[in-house]
């Protein structure tokens, strides 16, 4: 929006601005198209400018200035029509414009806007002394501004000056007041310093007696504390030696007689099987022997031998439970892995406790089956079924150990069955005089 050309010389059209339009010319021109924007039809407006036909006068100014500034500087005939709508809407400023004798009371603003839309002979003038009028009042406005705030500025530094006058006045007062305080302070705190000294060499002195006294007791008390332990430690040492004195003496005598019954028991049952397996004969001459008869054939070697077994045969697990008080030790877990180890730990104790409570009763041994506590969640809460010693190891303790002890309490001669499969098992219960058999074998003989 820098130069105009076109008409004549007389009509003011071939001058030209020099310079851009003022801010303050510039805005109320836009504002003056806008006004007159709305009177046009889309035919009348340029193609650039149809597009905002609809906006409010507000939004066409805010969004479609710069356009419509370009418009009316490059479109004669735009400006035309602009032009004749600012006639309709202000004659009597048309008109002295047109006289090239503007009112006195009007806005220069206004004045430079319209001359610069109607383009009457003088109008660069009139946009530059508008220009130049916005610019003198901008300053003055501004220097009129500068001043008040400069008075408003002096205003609150005398404001300030008297306040900090009043301030030093009470501060000096409070120093003068806390001066005095600290003073008498001082004193206080000089005569309790003195207190406590005295009071710290009071203390140090019955510390002093304290610390003589406490050692003084703890010396004697060092000496009674030693000398009840001396005298707990033999009395603990004879109560222990009577104990194991007296555990010695009842433990070995019922053991030793349990074992030996025991024993006696085995050796009575034993001779009397032998005495009915060899069928042997009085060993006095009867009064029945004298007869002559024929007697039924006796037993040879060679039907000895046809009776033998296969030490894989459930047969000889029978055979040796048919021995004179006999005990049958069961490694539980090893046999139950052997025969169904897909089932729960839970479900093959339960399993295997109820075929030995049927093995139990069809021959009469005893029956102990021993399960490793460490395979173990929780403790079990089992009522062992008839018939059969259940047994878990302790923490620490392997099942194995626990057959190796069952097999050593045994007294010597007892016939003691111990099924498992464990190789380390059946040599260390073979060496104590056991008997060991394969969990396969007594799962056959359960089956």
């Amino acid at each position: 929006m820098a130069q105009t050309h076109g008409g004549g010389p007389d009509d003011g059209t071939a001058e030209v601005l020099d310079r851009p339009l003022p801010d303050g010319v510039r805005r109320r021109v836009v504002q003056l198209v806008s006004d007159g924007f709305g009177a046009l039809t889309p035919a009348e407006l340029p193609a650039q400018l149809r597009q905002f036909a609809r906006f409010t006068p507000s939004r066409r100014a805010k969004f479609a200035g710069n356009a419509m500034a370009a418009a009316l500087e490059t479109d004669p005939l735009f400006r035309q029509r602009i032009g004749e709508r600012l006639r309709e809407a202000q004659p009597e400023l048309a008109g002295a414009l047109d006289s090239g004798a503007p009112p006195p009371a009007a806005d220069p603003l206004d004045v430079a806007a319209a001359a610069y839309v109607l383009r009457p002979a003088g109008w660069v003038k009139l946009v530059a002394a508008a220009g130049e009028e916005a610019q003198r009042a901008d300053a003055e406005r501004a220097d009129e501004e500068t001043r008040a705030e400069l008075e408003r500025l002096r205003a609150e530094l005398d404001r300030a000056r008297e306040q900090g006058r009043a301030e030093t006045e009470r501060l000096r007062a409070e120093l003068e007041a806390a001066r005095k305080e600290a003073e008498s302070l001082h004193r206080k705190l000089r005569s309790a310093l003195s207190d406590v000294r005295r009071g710290e060499a009071a203390l140090r002195k019955a510390r002093a007696e304290l610390e003589a006294a406490r050692a003084d007791g703890q010396a004697h008390l060092s000496a009674a504390e030693s000398e009840t332990r001396r005298l707990k430690a033999r009395l603990g040492e004879a109560e222990a030696a009577l104990e194991a004195t007296r555990r010695a003496a009842r433990e070995g005598r019922s053991v030793e007689d349990m074992r030996v019954r025991l024993l006696l028991d085995t050796l009575l049952d034993a001779t009397q099987g032998l005495r009915r397996e060899l069928a042997l004969p009085p060993v006095s001459v009867r009064p029945a022997e004298t007869v002559d008869a024929v007697e039924p054939g006796r037993m040879t070697p060679k039907d000895i031998a046809a009776r033998a077994l296969s030490e894989h045969d459930p047969a000889v697990l029978d055979q040796l439970l048919a021995l004179p008080q006999a005990h049958l030790v069961v490694d539980g877990y090893n046999v139950t892995k052997t025969g169904y180890p897909q089932m729960p730990l839970e479900k093959q104790r339960l399993r295997l406790l109820g075929q030995l409570s049927q093995l139990a009763a069809q021959t009469g041994a005893e029956v102990t089956c021993v399960f490793d506590g460490a395979e173990l969640v929780a403790p079990v809460l089992l009522a062992p079924p008839r018939g059969v010693r259940v047994l878990f190891s302790k923490p620490g303790v392997t099942a194995d150990e626990l057959i190796r002890q069952l097999v050593r309490a045994e007294p010597p001669g007892r016939p003691v069955i111990v099924a498992s499969t464990d190789r380390e098992v059946a040599d260390g219960v073979a060496r104590a005089g056991a008997r060991p058999v394969a969990s396969a074998m007594l799962l056959k003989r359960l089956s």
